[in-house]
């Protein structure tokens, strides 16, 4: 038997129109080849660093660091054109008054963790504390969350001040952001060329599939934050799984930020797409 291509998952809501459609087909339709391994995006950047996996969704700031190792997938993406509605900084003052203070990061997302020090030091003029923190710790006066749990704390209203980073970076860019990207291991594209291929496809029937049955879909996953099945429709048509040219144009605005930072490699540009 051939070996098993790995593939990663994130099962947050904000995956579901893909994963739920994915979940369904493969229980009509097994592949046993294509075996999935669920995690949140700071976990799959790891393992599809250290090539325990083949492909999956990782950060758009982990393909930067790391572009020799991987090529992304055409017309797939997690991302937004304007407010995404779960990556938020979470802050008991307004912004300007967070210049000095702690900004406590998200232990998920490396891509969120470079957009917010974008925004603040570079569209706000202000220079936070930042500090990595344990999810189980209570949180600070400023957090930034992304996926449910952002979706939670925002149901909780504990906080005065609730800022969406996709929409600060559309009203000082002009661009969508893209937070997530596909790839595929440069190494497992040489072995796995055909199934590669083949997965490709059915990601992208599936993200066709589960735009249709949105409002489906939102009531199988809004229970699981709790929400109403009406908030979950309405924040899940704000995701965008495509990767089309504006949103090329603005993955590659993000890399000559990370460039400018020192936190990107030189060969991020030009993307490597499959």
């Amino acid at each position: 038997m051939s070996d098993p291509i790995k593939i990663g998952m994130v099962n947050f809501i904000n995956t579901a129109p893909l994963y739920e459609i994915w979940q369904e087909r493969r229980a009509i339709s097994p592949k046993p080849l294509w075996q999935v391994v669920e995690g949140p995006p700071s976990e799959l950047n790891r393992r599809l660093g250290a090539a325990e996996l083949d492909m999956g969704f990782i950060s758009s700031h982990e393909y930067a660091q790391h572009p020799g190792d991987y090529r992304i997938l055409s017309d797939l993406s997690i991302s937004a054109d304007g407010r995404v509605g779960s990556v938020f900084l979470f802050s008991e003052v307004p912004v300007a008054e967070l210049d000095g203070e702690r900004i406590d990061l998200s232990p998920f997302s490396q891509t969120s963790n470079s957009l917010i020090k974008i925004i603040l030091e570079d569209f706000y003029h202000i220079r936070p504390v930042y500090q990595s923190k344990p999810l189980a710790n209570e949180p600070g006066r400023a957090v930034l969350a992304i996926g449910d749990l952002a979706l939670r704390l925002r149901q909780e209203g504990r906080y005065r001040e609730i800022i969406d980073l996709s929409m600060v970076w559309r009203q000082h860019t002009g661009q969508p952001f893209v937070f997530a990207v596909w790839v595929v291991r440069e190494d497992s594209l040489r072995r796995f060329p055909a199934e590669v291929r083949a997965i490709h496809r059915e990601l992208r029937q599936c993200v066709l599939e589960g735009r249709r049955r949105l409002s489906e879909i939102s009531a199988m996953v809004a229970p699981r934050i709790p929400m109403l099945t009406a908030d979950c429709y309405a924040y899940l048509q704000k995701i965008e799984y495509d990767l089309g040219p504006a949103k090329i144009f603005a993955l590659e605005t993000y890399y000559q930020y990370l460039l400018r930072r020192g936190e990107a490699d030189s060969g991020a540009l030009p993307l490597k797409i499959l």
